[in-house]
C-alpha cells in the first residue's frame, strides 16, 4: 500500500456564501467515506492566518519560508493499493471540493 496526498491550493475554491456549506457538508462526506473505508491516514486545512516560519538546525527561527515555497489550502493523505484507486478518490475530492485535485505518491517507507 502507497500514501497519497490529495491537495488543492486556497485560490482553487472559488465559491459563493450560499455555496459554501454545501461543498464543506460534501467535502466531509468524502472524508468520512474514506474514513470508513479504512484509507484516511490524516487531513486538514493550513492555517493561513498563522504565518510560517523556517527553523534551522541550529533551532533558530525566522520568519518566512524557503524562497518560492507556497502550501496552502486543504489536504489530505489516503493510503491506498493503486494509483488508479488513488485517481478515484481523487476524482471524489474534486467533486465535493468543486475545485481540481494534486495527486502526488509518497515515497516508500518501510518505516511507516
Amino acid at each position: 500500500m502507497m500514501k497519497y496526498l490529495i491537495s488543492f491550493p486556497s485560490e482553487a475554491m472559488v465559491l459563493t456564501d450560499e455555496e459554501f456549506p454545501i461543498v464543506s457538508a460534501d467535502s466531509h462526506a468524502v472524508i468520512q467515506e474514506a474514513k470508513d473505508a479504512g484509507v484516511y491516514v490524516f487531513g486538514g486545512g493550513i492555517n493561513e492566518e498563522v504565518d510560517p516560519v523556517l527553523v534551522s538546525a541550529d533551532g533558530s527561527v525566522s520568519t518566512g519560508t524557503y524562497p518560492g515555497s507556497r502550501v496552502n489550502g486543504g489536504f489530505c493523505v489516503l493510503e491506498l493499493p493503486t494509483r488508479e484507486d488513488a485517481v478515484e478518490w481523487a476524482r471524489k475530492i474534486a467533486v465535493a471540493c468543486r475545485c481540481s485535485q494534486e495527486l502526488r505518491e509518497f515515497g516508500y517507507d518501510p518505516e511507516s
